[in-house]
């Protein structure tokens, strides 16, 4: 039996607007869902990429944890995507302002990845299989 039948992951920004924008253009589609407070990508059929606002998800967290905020620009997460071709999909992501941090290399767990940050420092990994 599984346990997970559908996963979201969500990432907690700065700027909804700003973010999304980003994240259009990077995984260019538009979101499934855009409303104050969430955004939503569908990365598969059982995989959304959310986003959050940082002062939205402090509420729910009503003060048990340190305010998003403050971990601001430090990478606190890692979106690894498998694409079929990592170099063209690291070029679009510069363009649509993604800070660089390595370049595409093939790595010893065999994949080839190339990473990259979004303005909340939230790396992102493209990977393809060697």
């Amino acid at each position: 039996m599984n346990l997970v039948i559908d996963t979201q992951i969500i990432l907690y920004v700065r700027d909804q607007q700003a973010s999304t924008e980003f994240y259009s253009a990077m995984l260019q589609q538009q979101p499934v869902l855009n409303v104050p407070g969430m955004t939503e990508f569908l990365l598969s059929d059982h995989c959304k990429l959310g986003l959050m606002p940082e002062n939205g998800i402090a509420k729910i967290l009503a003060g048990n944890t340190p305010h998003p905020s403050e971990g601001s620009g430090i990478p606190r997460c890692e979106l690894y995507l498998h694409v079929g071709n990592v170099q063209k999909e690291y070029e679009h992501a510069q363009k649509c302002g993604a800070k660089i941090i390595s370049p595409p290399q093939n790595r010893n767990w065999g994949d080839k990845v190339c990473y990259l940050a979004d303005s909340d420092g939230h790396i992102i990994a493209f990977a393809e299989n060697l």
